[in-house]
């Protein structure tokens, strides 16, 4: 039997996706919970496994196309006979029985009755009751989230369709050419066949004109009284019959665009993106935002970072000064708890939180994603560092999960590896400050009284107002800022 796999819900309560690639084709054997496609959401990549065995009939979405949650993507010929689950459809419908003196219906209704399915008649036994025997429950693989509520989309009825075209008189009007005038036969035939046409109304001086200038009379549509030709009717036919003046090709001016160069271009917004983009605003006009920017000495920590990176407990990951920075951030969390909150407005409540969910800006080609490593504050350094590894990875190959995305509590932005030093970052929905490190760079420095070149970087923390006032805003980022010019910090104040 046919069997159509609808998009799910996969578990984020949004309402359409991207198909991105699909895995089959019509004619591939596929088997259950095989990858069949995979599907971009406003938050990640997701692949979707096939609950079923079977053959695949047709692929009902094509690459690029964007679906909405419960419409059918795919179709496989299955051979288990049986009653559709709730993430499927079958194609073929039982057909009504009609009595012998039953009267014929027409095609279209035929047609209607198939698409929309009529109410059950009153009185009519439902399966499982009155003895009737009930559907056999067959347990099929489980997709989170997977399913739409039964009724919940209405097929919008079809606008009716006459069974006789013709006996529409508006249709047989327009479709009919109108019936020519008969004209009286002439009293002597002309010396050469005339087609069978009414005759042109002109006054004389106008066929006089038409003649000089080659134009046929019978050829032009009269705008004058009662359809008669005018002057300005043979003038008109006649520039129109003027062969068209040679067009040439323009001439290209060094330094000047070429001719008919694309100067916009128009980008859907979808995905990752539009998600990014609707979050963006709304934390932007409801959470006041507050930067605050600090410059640090950081030579220490890069000759941190070196030693790290020749320990044996760094041996498989990579260490970068990101690993201390997320250290310092976990630390000095710990010390003002409050900076790792949240702002809850239907309660008007500010909700502390004592753990950490770190999250890590990320760009990938798909837009800018958050995803956040788990109770960060239990992991040691090295279990950091594997964290911090993995979730990029991941984010670069577009593989980060929704739940990798949610539960944050407060972010890093390194956009420092841009090539700049700051900016204002704007928080992530659901917490209430975001720190951005900028590029470490060569910097003259004051050191014990004499001018030195150092490795310094600045920091940008913008903050939630609501929440973070200026001295605690301030006192985070001076403490995470001291763990920076002296690591040593990290470890007295842990």
């Amino acid at each position: 039997m046919r069997r159509e796999f609808k998009l799910p819900d996969v578990g984020e309560g949004l309402t359409e996706a991207e198909i991105v690639r699909w895995h089959v084709k019509a004619g591939d054997d596929v088997k259950v919970n095989q990858i069949v496609v995979e599907i971009e959401t406003a938050k990640s990549i997701v692949e979707l496994p096939i609950p079923w065995d079977g053959v695949v009939a047709d692929l009902m979405a094509g690459e690029g196309d964007t679906v909405d949650v419960g419409a059918p993507i795919i179709a496989v010929e299955t051979s288990e006979p049986g009653a559709g689950g709730p993430g499927e459809t079958t194609a073929a419908r039982p057909k009504a029985v009609t009595g012998a003196g039953a009267p014929a219906r027409s095609t279209v209704e035929a047609l209607a009755d198939d698409l929309v399915p009529k109410p059950p008649a009153e009185g009519a036994v439902e399966p499982g009751a009155h003895g009737s025997p009930a559907p056999k429950e067959e347990r099929q693989a489980v997709l989170v989230g997977y399913g739409v509520k039964t009724g919940t989309t209405k097929r919008r009825p079809r606008k009716g369709i006459p069974a006789n075209p013709v006996a529409n008189p508006s249709r047989v009007e327009l479709d009919t050419p109108p019936a020519q005038p008969s004209q009286p036969a002439p009293q002597a035939a002309p010396a050469a066949p005339t087609p069978a046409r009414v005759a042109v109304l002109a006054k004389p001086p106008v066929r006089k004109l038409a003649k000089d200038l080659g134009v046929d009379l019978t050829a032009v549509t009269g705008t004058g009284p009662q359809g008669s030709i005018t002057r300005d009717d043979i003038q008109a036919a006649a520039r129109a019959e003027e062969p068209a003046a040679p067009v040439q090709a323009p001439v290209q001016v060094p330094g000047q665009r070429p001719v008919g160069e694309q100067r916009e271009e128009r980008v859907p917004v979808k995905g990752v993106r539009k998600m990014t983009a609707r979050a963006m605003v709304t934390s932007a006009f409801t959470a006041p935002h507050v930067t605050e920017f600090l410059q640090v000495d950081m030579t220490l920590t890069m000759e941190a970072v070196q030693r790290l990176r020749t320990m044996a407990e760094f041996a498989e990951v990579k260490v970068s000064p990101l690993l201390l920075v997320a250290r310092a951030v976990l630390t000095a969390a710990r010390r003002h708890p409050m900076i790792n909150s949240s702002w809850d407005e239907e309660t008007q409540e500010i909700v502390v939180k004592h753990y950490v969910n770190l999250g890590i800006a990320a760009a990938t080609p798909r837009g800018l994603v958050v995803p956040n490593v788990k109770n960060a504050h239990e992991l040691s350094l090295p279990g950091l560092a594997r964290e911090l590894a993995q979730l990029a990875e991941t984010a670069r190959a577009g593989r980060t999960q929704p739940a990798e995305t949610s539960g944050g509590t407060i972010t890093i932005s390194n956009v420092g590896v841009f090539g700049v030093d700051g900016g204002t970052p704007i928080i992530n929905p659901g917490e209430s400050a975001i720190l951005a490190v900028g590029q470490v760079r060569d910097m003259p420095w004051v050191v014990d009284g004499a001018l030195a070149v150092r490795k310094v970087a600045t920091l940008s923390l913008s903050f939630d107002h609501r929440i973070v006032d200026g001295e605690l805003g301030s006192m985070f980022l001076r403490d995470v800022g001291a763990m920076l010019e002296d690591p040593v910090r990290m470890l007295a104040w842990s």
